[in-house]
């Protein structure tokens, strides 16, 4: 990731999904300041982005678009609850990134039996390298 902006259209769209159930958990918060702080996005940068529309840019690499499609789905899942919305939306993200449907699955299968919540960087790898072959 080069830009700037770029940084922030990201941490945009993880905003914009972090609200999708209709509300914002303090863990959610918390998860997406280190988010903007890893990234280094300013703070008042980062508060700007709850009072602004979100237009996504698109990720040209596909490491990236899993990249953020993972982080999305960590968000998802920092609060301890799985909303339908947020289900379905993530769905839709990670199609309209251009990602597997059944990869898409199968990660977030993973990390829902998966204790932490997490899965190994190899897995999540493989499992999209998997639906290329």
């Amino acid at each position: 990731m080069n830009s700037y902006e770029e940084k922030l259209s990201l941490l945009g769209e993880m905003v914009s999904f972090a609200v999708v159930d209709g509300k914002l958990h303090d863990r959610e918060l918390q998860f997406l300041a280190l988010v903007a702080d890893e990234l280094q996005i300013k703070p008042e940068d980062f508060k700007q982005l709850f009072h602004q529309e979100f237009y996504p840019t698109v990720m040209k690499s596909e490491f990236q678009r899993i990249q953020q499609f993972y982080r999305l789905a960590l968000l998802m899942h920092c609060d301890g609850v799985l909303h339908e919305r947020e289900k379905n939306a993530i769905h839709e993200i990670g199609i309209n990134m251009g990602l597997n449907p059944f990869a898409i699955r199968r990660v977030l299968k993973a990390m829902e039996i998966s204790p932490t919540g997490m899965i190994s960087p190899e897995f999540l790898l493989e499992v999209f390298q998997e639906q290329c072959n």
